[in-house]
């Protein structure tokens, strides 16, 4: 079984949200389990009729009676999540890129000074709209409907000069040196930096190299190849960081994950 990840169709949500894909008891047999692996993004997922169960590597997601809608986020994680569906499941799970809940709710500090909770609610609205949008079969439907719920609450804010220093931290400028730029000490770009974006500019960028020789991996010839066009040091250092990041060696998991799909799930 495959998770679908569909990209925004209304292009004013395209800058803000990565993508969402859906869960529904018909599309997943009850042994739904898999691994995700840490990225930048902000994920939000909404289920009905389930008890979740999450600490720092697991979330195991159970069928329940209760028909009640819940929602929780992950912010920020450095390790694989080990991810188990027992039972059949409704859930809709979005992924806001860096930066992108900002603009939608006013105050994120909050929710960044946890890496994960089981009580996301940021609207009066949200809940009951949610749980509409769930209750719909037509997956064509249920995609309009939930874009247009999130363009409905899009907030026109500039992150500037926040884009230039992301795209700086993603090009392996020195932390100093972009702080310099800036007109800040290094210690309060990392204090900006993760108020708005959920973590220090050093995490942000070792998962974004990760990121990035897992999207170029397809076309290198070699892990040495592969680590010097994704900017890491050396291939030790590729080595060190995958096996933080998934807890395997790069040639495992390679082998493992098919990085030719949306995204990157390794199921189990």
């Amino acid at each position: 079984m495959n998770l679908e990840f569909y990209r925004p169709t209304l292009e004013a949500l395209r800058p803000y949200i990565e993508g969402y894909y859906f869960i529904s008891p018909q599309e997943h047999s009850d042994d739904l389990h898999y691994r995700t692996f840490p990225n930048n993004f902000f994920i939000v997922s909404v289920s009905q009729g389930v008890a979740i169960e999450m600490d720092e590597n697991k979330l195991i997601v159970r069928h329940s009676s209760e028909q009640t809608v819940v929602s929780n986020f992950v912010s920020r994680y450095t390790t694989p999540i080990e991810v188990i569906y027992d039972g059949p499941v409704l859930e809709i799970t979005i992924y806001f890129k860096p930066l992108g809940i900002n603009h939608f709710i006013e105050n994120t500090h909050g929710l960044f000074q946890h890496s994960t909770a089981l009580d996301f609610n940021p609207f009066p609205d949200f809940i009951p709209c949610m749980s509409e949008i769930l209750a719909i079969p037509d997956r064509k439907i249920q995609r309009k409907k939930l874009e247009e719920y999130w363009l409905s609450k899009l907030l026109v804010k500039e992150f500037q000069p926040m884009k230039e220093i992301i795209l700086a931290i993603e090009s392996e400028q020195k932390i100093e040196d972009i702080a310099l730029a800036n007109g800040f000490s290094r210690q309060y770009l990392s204090k900006l930096f993760t108020k708005v974006v959920g973590k220090s500019p050093m995490e942000y960028r070792k998962i974004h190299r990760f990121r990035t020789a897992i999207a170029k991996q397809k076309t290198m010839k070699s892990l040495t190849e592969l680590s010097h066009e994704s900017l890491f040091y050396d291939q030790s250092h590729l080595i060190k960081d995958f096996r933080q990041f998934t807890f395997v060696n790069p040639y495992t998991f390679f082998k493992k994950v098919d990085t030719d799909q949306e995204y990157v799930w390794l199921f189990i």
